[in-house]
């Protein structure tokens, strides 16, 4: 045959088949250009003006590794189903004496015209949209100069090599697939499946077992090294139990509804419940895949849009005061030099000091069990109580507080940071030595706010007393000295006293001093958590698009297997009213049990999450959960104007 035949066919068949094409091809074009364009952010050349750049581009290089992987599953998937829902109309092009070698060649030209199409579509969009996704990323990084938009062959090339090697992956699977069918199962392609479904006991009490377990991970972890360390089994937990749930435990749910006499023998649950009963195995993973992608585009945008939005708190998180100053070794001239650096800059900028505070202090990492700490470092586990103890004289807290109180050597106030870990009063073991304690408030010695580790501030009658608590560590642990304060003065003058802060204190040399200005640092962080921001939206867009896909090709092959039917109910006496009827009861009954169970994983999850951003210096829980709550409302809109679209095409198909 002639090739231009081939290539008629191909364009007849995307043209007859444009409700599952057209969506397919967009989607495929949507792909090409949000790979190119965060390809291209990558090899941009400005990047090295943004601050923390390193930080910043190993975002940006996760974030490709992240949307390669979903373009091969996801494209992968969506050609199958494609594949699927054609094999009858191939199975007729075969009977009517087109061989399996011209169906191959015709699935070819098809597949040629996707990719031109695909590439055509995702460059074109990729440049127009690019530099709008450009601009809002420099937005949401308040950053103006340094990175310039362009073009980026190499972004080019490397989106073209990846996506020639998934249509050739899918070309490949297409021709396999009719290569080891034959007519008879082509045209049975679209009826595979119709069989009930068996109750499958086992499967379901793993779906009920590994979801439990994941709740059960996400409701009782509360040591900070224990929820970062099983997040990601409880994530894999409930992944596995959400399958499992609804591959067989929908249909366990049906058969015990179709028991249930009175709800079962009416006409609209009668045709819904027994339609989706025999399908369910076959819209099972996709129900699941809706979940799990509506799960992680809920997860992502609301924790990422809380970090941005919570900016401010972070950065009082991280720095207490708006100037630091840690000097490493504690000598008298290192800490001369800080004590001088501040009075000289306060003095030269006009500027005074406010809530100012300083010690000497001597830090170590610590495990606690009860009223027990210990610093063997061998302990540590995932469960263990970890933190940082702050040892400080009776004379640093005197000087602190402006107080006279002298402490006895068996004798220690304690602080700690968070409320719900105070030790019980009256004795503490600190390494196996036992003192007389007392909670005391010693908020003013705070060197940060988080969370996530313990923090501990024992008083101490000497520095002797601590050395002997110590013990063979003191050898390694030497004191340090720590100077912070607010700056009180005209903006200007405050901008320049924070540069020379930061850069007359980085000048030390002979002993080692940490200068940490919050404000000098809001670009970095901006940098950090505005990629956290932008990634999450964009990885957002990509899996609402695939959820999208998903229930729109559900809704469709629904559509087309329901058609006959619905039209054997109207020959048997149902009306059109008790038609639209049954099938909304039956297109409710599915269509959200993804969104509801999804809203359930968020909510189970929410402790963890909030746990999981303390350590990334957010601890505003009532912003997490405006912000979750918020993304929730606005996915549900989505969701239901997905649902109302969807539905009428449904209902056009089954007509």
């Amino acid at each position: 045959m002639n090739s231009s035949i081939y290539r008629k066919l191909a364009l007849t068949n995307i043209k007859s088949n444009r409700r599952t094409y057209v969506p397919y091809l967009l989607t495929c074009v949507i792909t090409v250009m949000m790979y190119y364009i965060i390809c291209a952010l990558t090899t941009n050349e400005g990047i090295k003006g943004v601050p923390g750049e390193a930080s910043f581009r190993a975002m940006l290089n996760i974030g490709v590794g992240v949307v390669a992987v979903f373009s091969v599953i996801f494209l992968f998937y969506t050609n199958s189903f494609l594949i699927k829902q054609r094999k009858k109309e191939i199975g007729i092009y075969n009977v009517l004496g087109l061989g399996k070698r011209h169906i191959a060649k015709m699935l070819t030209f098809e597949m040629l015209i996707t990719v031109m199409i695909s590439f055509a579509g995702g460059f074109a969009g990729g440049i127009l949209f690019g530099k709008l996704i450009f601009l809002i990323l420099l937005r949401i990084l308040h950053f103006d100069t340094g990175m310039i938009f362009a073009i980026e062959p190499k972004a080019m090339a490397g989106t073209a090599v990846l996506f020639l090697c998934i249509f050739a992956a899918c070309l490949l699977y297409n021709l396999f697939q009719i290569q080891l069918s034959n007519p008879i199962e082509l045209l049975r392609g679209g009826n595979v499946g119709e069989r009930e479904p068996k109750t499958k006991k086992i499967l379901t009490a793993i779906g009920v077992l590994t979801i439990g377990g994941g709740y059960y991970i996400a409701l009782t972890a509360e040591k900070p090294m224990a929820v970062m360390g099983l997040f990601f089994i409880a994530v894999i937990l409930v992944i596995i139990g959400t399958y499992a749930l609804f591959t067989a435990g929908s249909i366990a749910v049906l058969k015990l509804m179709r028991k249930n006499k009175k709800y079962y023998y009416q006409t609209k649950h009668f045709t819904s419940v027994s339609g989706m009963m025999y399908r369910m195995k076959q819209n099972a993973a996709g129900l699941a895949n809706i979940c799990i992608l509506s799960t992680m585009v809920l997860v992502m945008i609301s924790s990422t849009a809380a970090m941005y939005v919570g900016m401010d708190d972070i950065l009082k998180q991280r720095f207490p005061k708006e100037c630091i100053a840690h000097a490493y070794g504690a000598t008298e001239e290192s800490v001369e030099f800080v004590d001088k650096c501040y009075e000289r800059i306060l003095k030269d900028y006009n500027v005074t000091a406010e809530n100012e505070v300083s010690y000497i202090y001597t830090e170590i990492f610590a495990v606690r069990e009860g009223n027990m700490i210990s610093i063997n470092q061998e302990e540590v586990s995932m469960e263990a109580d970890v933190g940082t103890v702050y040892f400080l004289t009776a004379d640093e807290y005197n000087k602190v507080y402006n107080k006279n109180v002298t402490l006895a050597k068996d004798e220690v106030f304690v602080y700690i940071t968070d409320d719900k870990k105070k030790l019980k009063e009256d004795e503490i073991l600190l390494n196996g030595r036992s003192y007389r304690s007392k909670n005391v408030e010693l908020d003013k010695l705070n060197q940060s706010t988080s969370s996530v580790f313990t923090e501990f501030y024992v008083i101490m009658a000497d520095q002797d007393e601590i050395d002997k608590v110590l013990g063979e560590e003191s050898e390694y642990v030497t004191p340090k000295y720590y100077h912070a304060m607010d700056l009180k003065g005209k903006k200007a003058d405050k901008a320049e006293a924070f540069k020379a802060v930061q850069e007359e204190m980085s000048s030390k040399t002979e002993d080692f001093v940490l200068p940490e200005v919050r404000e000098l640092s809001r670009d970095s962080f901006y940098s950090l958590y505005g990629a956290f921001f932008f990634l999450g939206i964009f990885f957002g867009i990509l899996f609402l698009m695939a959820t999208i896909l998903i229930i729109y090709y559900k809704q469709i092959s629904e559509g087309y297997s329901d058609k006959e039917r619905f039209e054997i109910m109207r020959k048997v006496g149902m009306s059109q009213r008790e038609i639209r009827q049954s099938i909304r009861s039956q297109v409710l009954s599915v269509f959200f049990l993804p969104l509801v169970m999804a809203v359930i994983h968020i909510a189970v999850a929410f402790k963890v999450i909030t746990k999981l951003l303390a350590a990334l210096n957010l601890n505003n829980v009532s912003l997490i959960f405006v912000s979750t709550a918020a993304t929730v409302l606005v996915f549900a809109v989505f969701y239901g104007i997905v649902f109302a679209i969807t539905t009428k095409e449904y209902y056009r198909i089954v007509k």
